[in-house]
C-alpha cells in the first residue's frame, strides 16, 4: 500500500463523516421547513451567521453520536509501526479487518489522531453543555429569588459569589481538580450540594405552576423526585470510593476525572449565571405585566418562573451558548496541563498538550485536536451572535 495523497485522505474522511452530513441535511431541512413555528430558534434560520454558527456546533455534536461509526480505529489501541506517522500512512503490522490507513497520521504512543480527535468530541460535547445547564439551573433556583426578594438574602448569596468571583477562573478551576484537593473528597461533597439544584428547580417549577391543579402537580413532582432522585443518588455514588451506598440500585458510574471535571464547571460558572440572572429579575419586576400577575394574587414562584424567566430568555440562551465556549475552552486548558481527566483520554486538551513535545518535527498530533477545538467555540460564537440578533428583534 502507499501513501495517500492529500486529495485522497480528504476524500476518505468526508466518507467516514457520512452519517454526519445526512444527520445535518435532515436537520437543517426540516428545520427550515417548519421555521415560522419554531419560535426563536426557527428565526435564527433567518440569521446568515447563526446558521453558520449553527452548523459547525451541530457538526460537533453529531460526529460525537456518530463517533463509533465514524472513527477508523480504536482511539486507545496502538501499533507499534505507526509512531509519528504522517497523515495517510498505510497501517503495518496490524490485525486483519484493521483500516488501511492512519487518515491524519499517528501519534507519539502510534495511537490514530483521527479517531482521537472524533472520540474526543464525545467527551467535550458531553461536559460542556451538560455541565453548564447544571451551572443555570443553580444559578437561576438562586438568582431569582435573590433579584426578586433582595434583602438579606440577596445580601448574602451577592457576597457568596462575589466572593468565588475574586478568584481567578484559570486558577479556581486548576485549584480544584488537583490530586490534593480530589483527596479530600471536597469535589464529591460538591456534587452532593450542586446536583441537587436540578431537582430543586424543576420540583418549583411545576409546582407553581399547577398549584391549582393538586392531581397532576402531585404526579409530576412525585415523577421528578423519583427520577431525579434516583439519577441523583447514582451519579453520587460512585463504586471504588467511600460515596458508594447505592449497589445494585446504581444505575451507572461516571469515570472520576470526568465527575470532579464537572463539578468543577458548574461551581466555577453557577456564580456568574446567579449575577446575570439576579440583574434580570431586578430590571424586569418592575414591568407591568409582573404587576399584573401579582394583582391577580399569583405566588412569587409563580411570578419569577413563569413570568420573568421567559421574558428574560433572549440574554440567557445567548449567554448560554457563549459559556459553552468558554466551557469548552476551559476543559482544553484543563487537559493541556494534564488536570482532570486521565493522560490517555482523548479529550482535545489532552491530546494538544501530548503533541506539543514534538511539535516542530511531527505538527498533525497536536495541530488536528486545536482545530477541531477552534470551529467548535466558533461555532458556539456565531451562534450566539445569530441568537442575540434575532432576539433583539422580538
Amino acid at each position: 500500500m502507499e501513501l495517500l495523497s492529500w486529495g485522497a485522505i480528504i476524500t476518505q474522511i468526508l466518507i467516514q463523516f457520512i452519517p454526519v452530513w445526512i444527520a445535518l441535511f435532515l436537520t437543517f431541512t426540516v428545520s427550515i421547513m417548519f421555521k415560522r413555528k419554531l419560535g426563536l430558534y426557527g428565526k435564527l434560520f433567518d440569521s446568515p451567521i447563526g446558521m453558520v454558527g449553527y452548523a459547525l456546533v451541530m457538526f460537533w455534536v453529531f460526529t460525537a453520536i456518530f463517533a463509533d461509526l465514524i472513527m477508523t480505529h480504536d482511539p486507545l489501541a496502538q501499533i507499534s509501526s505507526m509512531k509519528n506517522k504522517v497523515p495517510g500512512t498505510p497501517v503495518s503490522g496490524a490485525d486483519e479487518g484493521i483500516f488501511e490507513h492512519y487518515l491524519l497520521g499517528g501519534d507519539a504512543l502510534a495511537r490514530d489522531v483521527f479517531s482521537r480527535m472524533v472520540k474526543g468530541s464525545q467527551i467535550v460535547v458531553t461536559i460542556a453543555p451538560f455541565a453548564t445547564l447544571f451551572a443555570f439551573m443553580v444559578g437561576i433556583t438562586l438568582g431569582l429569588p435573590a433579584g426578586y426578594f433582595g434583602g438579606k438574602f440577596d445580601t448574602v448569596l451577592s457576597f457568596l459569589a462575589n466572593l468565588i468571583l475574586a478568584f481567578p477562573v484559570i486558577l479556581l478551576f486548576y485549584l480544584l481538580v488537583t490530586p490534593e484537593i480530589v483527596a479530600t473528597g471536597l469535589p464529591t461533597y460538591m456534587a452532593m450540594v450542586l446536583f441537587l439544584f436540578p431537582i430543586i428547580f424543576l420540583v418549583i417549577l411545576f409546582n407553581s405552576r399547577f398549584f391549582t391543579q393538586p392531581q397532576k402537580r402531585n404526579i409530576m413532582v412525585a415523577a421528578i423526585v423519583g427520577v431525579g432522585g434516583w439519577l441523583y443518588l447514582s451519579l453520587i455514588s460512585q463504586s471504588n470510593t467511600p460515596v458508594n451506598f447505592m449497589g445494585a440500585l446504581d444505575g451507572f458510574d461516571v469515570a472520576g476525572g470526568i465527575l470532579i471535571v464537572f463539578v468543577s464547571v458548574v461551581f466555577v460558572n453557577s456564580p456568574t449565571v446567579f449575577r446575570i440572572v439576579r440583574g434580570l429579575a431586578l430590571d424586569i419586576q418592575t414591568r407591568d405585566y409582573v404587576a399584573a400577575a401579582q394583582t391577580r394574587g399569583e405566588g412569587p414562584w409563580y411570578i419569577m418562573l413563569w413570568e420573568i424567566l421567559p421574558n428574560a430568555r433572549g440574554p440567557l440562551i445567548v449567554d448560554f451558548c457563549l459559556r459553552i465556549g468558554y466551557t469548552t475552552i476551559l476543559l482544553g486548558t484543563l487537559g493541556f496541563f494534564g488536570l482532570g481527566l486521565p493522560p490517555e483520554s482523548p479529550d482535545w486538551g489532552t491530546t494538544i498538550n501530548a503533541g506539543r513535545r514534538l511539535l516542530s518535527a511531527f505538527p498533525h498530533p497536536a495541530i488536528v485536536p486545536a482545530v477541531a477545538l477552534v470551529t467548535l467555540v466558533l461555532g458556539l460564537n456565531l451562534l450566539a451572535d445569530g441568537l442575540r440578533e434575532e432576539s433583539l428583534r422580538d
